[in-house]
């Protein structure tokens, strides 16, 4: 009986779709150009993020001085907007110390060339970031610079655009915006030009952070009084600045007690967290940050 209403109402449907055949055709196409619509703008939407980010950014969050979030991670991970400021050095040092940060990686900003930006920092961005997991930023020729000299490191984009190659020099230039008449009297010599890594970071030059101090021009003011560099005179830790710290924690959830105890303490310092991207697995647990915040 049953198999005998079930071929009655299949004997019942064709007829109907027979009878409807354009409605039912219009209706199908119709459907699957819905499906196919929708299908195509997520498509789209997450090749025009990894288009914009590069894919995974390879940090998790941000600390710079405070204000927007926004800009923060515009000037820091993208090289876009300007700097909202300063933070005292002894941050990336509380920081780098705290127990559920697996690395800390401090950027000085403020100058350029030929619109590029300079982007001061440490050894530690070529030796132990991994910009996605296993990949670490890799010189197609050349080496990587010396922390106290006044070298630089080429992203591969800035090397296409300029000509540039190992053994070239030139002149930085005050600001994040190109002008002729800003040229620095520092010259750079270039030991490394990056592979390509199709990320915001073959848009940057790499320069020495304590080289980066000691352009001319450039003054410190960690400790709340204004310090000038000098040569051959070692820059002490509490007079120094730096524009942000690149973050990647241990454990999501420590994360979230950090960026609390930061954005809702003071007026100093602002953590941009969460930076879209993929949690890496990780096997080291954190109870969550303890220590001192400054």
């Amino acid at each position: 009986m049953m198999w005998e209403r079930l071929g009655a109402l299949w004997l019942l449907v064709r007829r109907s779709l027979r009878q409807h055949r354009l409605s039912t055709t219009l209706t199908a196409a119709c459907v699957a150009l819905s499906v196919g619509l929708v299908m195509a703008v997520f498509s789209i939407q997450a090749q025009s993020r990894d288009a914009f980010t590069g894919g995974a950014i390879g940090f998790d969050a941000v600390l710079g001085a405070r204000g927007s979030q926004l800009q923060l991670v515009l000037n820091s991970i993208f090289h876009l907007e300007t700097s909202p400021g300063n933070i005292p050095y002894r941050y990336y040092k509380a920081i780098q110390r705290n127990p559920a940060v697996a690395l800390a990686i401090p950027y000085a900003v403020g100058d350029n060339y030929h619109g590029y930006r300079l982007v001061g920092t440490e050894s530690s961005i070529f030796t132990d970031f991994e910009y996605q997991v296993g990949k670490k930023l890799q010189t197609a020729s050349g080496r990587f610079f010396d922390p106290q000299a006044k070298e630089a490191v080429v992203g591969s984009y800035v090397a296409h655009k300029l000509g540039m190659k190992v053994g070239d020099t030139f002149h930085p230039y005050h600001g994040l915006i190109y002008d002729p008449s800003a040229m620095h009297a520092e010259i750079f010599t270039v030991v490394g030009i990056l592979e390509p890594t199709g990320t915001p970071n073959d848009r940057v030059i790499w320069i020495p952070l304590d080289s980066f101090y000691r352009i001319a021009g450039h003054v410190l003011r960690g400790a709340g009084t204004v310090y000038t560099p000098k040569e051959g005179v070692v820059i002490p830790d509490e007079d120094k600045e730096v524009s942000s710290v690149m973050i990647k924690f241990r454990e999501p959830e420590s994360a979230m007690v950090l960026s609390q105890m930061i954005n809702s303490q003071g007026s100093v310092a602002t953590l941009a967290w969460p930076i879209p991207r993929s949690w890496p697995s990780s096997s080291t647990r954190s109870a969550g940050p303890t220590g001192c915040w400054p």
